[in-house]
């Protein structure tokens, strides 16, 4: 049986980027390195910018995909995005509500036209009053994909509650957990149904 060429690109910011984690693998390299497991071959594209806001993400996330997903692959795109839309800066953060969700509306409508998408929620940091900014958006990203009917992961529920995400996140720069924080957000997207259905190539 000949393998599937499958390419995932996962686009966002730093938790995209699995910054913190000194293994280098994040919670997207310990998903594709379990596809592989199984027999599939893999490539996958981490294209995750430290800082990055979602407007910024909105210019440069379409023709970094389009290059890396020809159309004769099983290709597949995973958005994760937001966190440092609610950071404050000078008084205000760094993207105001409306924007973050018009951003967010314009880069999932495009991109569920030219490929099967996932949407991960935004995931807490050791700092509680950006949480509740953090905890507001991702309630605002749920709906949006509800609306458009793209399969959405509340991660941010499981991981505050969790000692291993919120301590690794204080032990180190105060936001990006280290390996065993990203391999136990890794866990609860293998357990959820949508990225099986994802991934049933």
């Amino acid at each position: 049986m000949i393998a599937k060429d499958i390419r995932i690109c996962f686009v966002g910011e730093s938790f995209i980027n699995g910054t913190g984690d000194r293994t280098h693998l994040g919670w997207t390299g310990r998903l594709c390195q379990t596809l592989s497991q199984r027999g599939d071959r893999v490539t996958y594209y981490n294209l995750g910018i430290r800082r990055e806001t979602s407007t910024e993400l909105l210019g440069r996330w379409q023709p970094e995909c389009d290059r890396r997903l020809p159309p004769n692959c099983h290709h597949r795109v995973v958005f994760s995005f937001g966190v440092n839309d609610t950071t404050l800066e000078n008084g205000s953060t760094r993207v105001a509500l409306p924007q973050s969700l018009e951003n967010a509306r314009q880069i999932l409508t495009v991109a569920q036209q030219l490929y099967p998408v996932l949407m991960v929620c935004l995931a807490p940091i050791a700092d509680e009053a950006q949480n509740v900014s953090i905890q507001k958006l991702s309630g605002h990203f749920a709906q949006l994909c509800e609306t458009l009917k793209i399969p959405y992961l509340d991660i941010f529920t499981p991981l505050s509650q969790s000692a291993i995400w919120m301590q690794e996140a204080a032990a180190g720069d105060g936001a990006h957990p280290d390996a065993a924080g990203y391999t136990e957000l890794a866990h609860l997207i293998q357990a959820w149904t949508a990225w099986h259905t994802f991934t049933a190539f």
